[in-house]
């Protein structure tokens, strides 16, 4: 595995056009060894074009595609040396589980007498040692996901790719397995670029997140800084549950929202149209104790809450009707702490969490 750990992979103004229509756009993108990648956004975005490309999967219409020193831009799937895991696992219901993991082995012509002892080691690091004799049939769904992780990692690839992997489980599988991933992952020290459109799953599992929207990479950073420090107005609202408010310039470190004076602890954005990115968590209910002269205080009426378990949702509304929403611990409390809909009440936002962004 050590091969796999310090290899990198850099895609170099990648574009994929049909006709007229453009899916890729000058997409340049350095990933390095051992680092798990993920590639984030809605639908029709790139991600997966992207994903294509690196894999073989999709020839680019310009741009070039290196995983270590290698260039890899026009050659075939079967010979990139890349492990991957598809969103429907793609695996063989007629094979046991071991001649499942060894397909790869057997498909590069690896020697025979060699398989048994790789595929107990991929089912090792995949904890379903054991299991070889199994049916693809007697599996339930995470373990389907980790026989096709072991099958992507028998032959020792450069590459990792993940497409999807954890759509099709149930939410509680599905973020057992996030974190089995991720600590696989820290495990092997595999490079691993993984396709996601849930935004809490790449924050989750990610060394860094690519968001994308209509084929062009709009920022690339940690899980912390992209959702602390997102670039403009659409990362800010599809990373997390952020409201966007029309804010005008009031000064160096501050904007104008509405009569209220809001502090930043960021640099402002330049240009004059300005979005305030209010993120729900970010906003806390004033509980009326020591008044504190560094943050910022917005009044605002409450129009309703929601219990959703382990939070609730709390709407409200500012004096000039502009709506905005909080979320607060679900704890056994939580509720008395709320105003009834209709009451008015504070709310403050510390100035490291007042986000502007260009609208």
């Amino acid at each position: 595995m050590d091969a796999r750990a310090k290899t990198g992979v850099s895609i170099r103004s990648a574009a994929k056009r049909y006709g007229q229509v453009v899916a890729l756009d000058d997409v340049s993108l350095d990933i390095a060894p051992g680092e798990f990648v993920s590639l984030l956004g809605p639908s029709g975005s790139g991600k997966t074009t992207l994903l294509g490309i690196l894999g073989g999967f999709v020839q680019p219409s310009s741009g070039a595609v290196w995983v270590g020193e290698r260039d890899i831009t026009f050659a075939p799937p079967h010979k990139r040396d890349i492990g991957i895991v598809f969103q429907n696992y793609a695996l063989f219901p007629h094979m046991s589980v071991g001649e499942n993991v060894a397909f790869p082995l057997r498909a590069r012509r690896q020697p025979k007498g060699t398989w048994a002892k790789k595929v107990a080691d991929a089912l090792a690091m995949v904890e379903l040692s054991g299991y070889e004799s199994r049916g693809i049939g007697q599996l339930s769904g995470g373990q389907r996901q980790r026989v096709a992780l072991a099958r992507a990692m028998v032959f020792e690839p450069q590459l990792i790719l993940m497409d999807e992997p954890l759509s099709a489980l149930d939410k509680q599988l599905r973020e057992t397995m996030q974190i089995e991933l991720r600590r696989l992952h820290r495990k092997l020290g595999a490079t691993i670029v993984y396709v996601t459109h849930d935004q809490r799953e790449a924050l989750t599992m990610s060394d860094r997140v690519a968001v994308l929207k209509n084929g062009r990479l709009v920022q690339i950073d940690t899980p912390e800084r992209l959702y602390d420090r997102p670039c403009d107005a659409f990362v800010a609202s599809f990373i997390g549950e952020a409201t966007l408010l029309d804010v005008t310039r009031a000064g160096d470190d501050a904007v104008r929202l509405g009569d209220t004076i809001l502090r930043t602890a960021h640099p402002l954005p330049r240009g004059n149209k300005l979005l305030l990115a209010v993120q729900t968590e970010k906003l806390v209910i004033d509980g009326g104790g020591v008044q504190n002269g560094n943050v910022n205080r917005l009044s605002c009426r409450v129009t309703e809450v929601l219990y959703q378990g382990e939070s609730l949702r709390v709407f409200a509304a500012l004096a000039d009707g502009t709506a905005i929403s909080l979320r607060q611990p679900g704890g056994h409390d939580a509720r008395r702490r709320i105003p009834e809909p209709g009451a008015q009440m504070s709310v403050t936002l510390d100035p490291q969490d007042t986000i502007v962004v260009p609208a």
